[in-house]
């Protein structure tokens, strides 16, 4: 009889033990999800993650709170997400400055881009564009061109800091027009387009979506748009190619994980935002915001990071922009 018990008990713990690891894996996310984006509140990514925070809450169970950390070329954000715990409960929302050229413009980083993310999943590329302010007097590429070589170091550029992908295309249109355009720096495309609209900037490259509202009002001029075709948001107006811009790199943002984040949260996060970011009806969200939905796997994610590093490589090489010491402000 004691024999028969002592089975049993063995039994009954086996079976608990093999039940409750399922379960607990079921049970994931059961707290809320913190969810750091490398840029300031406003901007279009900024607007894009609240409302996927919004549509994810439902399908995970859980609220996701974002949490703003924009300024010095992504290295903030960066930094936060590879101090995070790695406990599933920390995403991070990263793009090209952040992987692909801090690593290559700056040295003593506080973050390691290859060793401290989990890749999770890219999430779309970016339309940006060429904008002035309503003070500029150039209505057109060729004639803001003219206009800087007239007076090489007139204009200022708003940028998100030194090495930052708006500043390397300031160094790339120096470098390609001889001119002397001086950066200034904001901690995202929304205080860079206020500031463009309030006049205190000249120029600056920033996804489309963050200007929409000042070129409609008058307070600020896109001049030409970097797509493949003119965007329907602003249809009079060229594409690179048309205005005589050759510029190389493609902006993009994503999603990665602090490095150790267990992978069955990766791949619960992996599988509910790229069926968002498939969604018909998300997609059509993102046009409106001139972004081009693009997730993929965390594996795809991986092998676009590696050719994404290439082509900064070489984009820095032609704008001979030389590697730098990041020092904190």
């Amino acid at each position: 009889m004691l024999r028969g018990r002592r089975l049993l008990c063995a039994l009954f713990g086996t079976l608990l033990a093999t039940a409750s690891q399922p379960a607990e894996a079921q049970t994931y996310p059961n707290k809320p999800i913190r969810l750091i984006v490398s840029i300031a509140a406003g901007s279009v990514t900024d607007v894009i993650m609240r409302a996927a925070a919004n549509e994810l809450h439902g399908p995970l169970g859980q609220p996701l709170i974002i949490e703003n950390k924009g300024g010095a070329s992504g290295i903030l954000g960066g930094q936060a997400c590879a101090q995070a715990a790695p406990d599933g409960y920390t995403f991070c929302v990263i793009y090209h400055s952040t992987m692909s050229y801090n690593p290559l413009l700056f040295g003593k980083l506080p973050y390691d881009s290859d060793k401290d993310f989990a890749p999770v999943a890219r999430l779309f590329m970016l339309t940006e564009g060429l904008f002035a302010s309503s003070n500029v007097k150039a209505n057109s590429v060729a004639e803001l061109k003219a206009l800087a070589q007239s007076n090489p170091d007139a204009l200022n550029f708003a940028t998100l800091g030194d090495g930052s992908f708006p500043d390397l295309f300031r160094e790339w249109l120096n470098n390609e027009w001889a001119t002397k355009i001086v950066g200034v720096p904001y901690k995202g495309g929304g205080p860079a387009a206020q500031a463009l609209a309030a006049g205190e900037v000249d120029i600056t490259r920033f996804g489309v979506g963050n200007f929409m509202g000042a070129v409609e009002s008058g307070k600020a001029k896109a001049l030409a748009i970097d797509a493949e075709k003119r965007s329907p948001l602003l249809p009079n107006v060229p594409t690179y190619a048309e205005a005589g811009l050759n510029y190389p790199g493609k902006g993009w943002w994503g999603l990665v994980a602090p490095k150790g984040t267990p992978p069955e949260a990766i791949a619960r996060v992996s599988q509910e935002i790229v069926k968002l970011f498939s969604d018909s009806k998300f997609i059509a969200f993102l046009e409106r915001q001139s972004v081009v939905s693009a997730p993929t796997t965390p594996e795809e994610f991986v092998q676009f990071l590696k050719e994404d590093r290439k082509a900064a490589e070489s984009l820095i090489r032609t704008a001979k922009t030389p590697k730098t010491e990041y020092k904190p402000h």
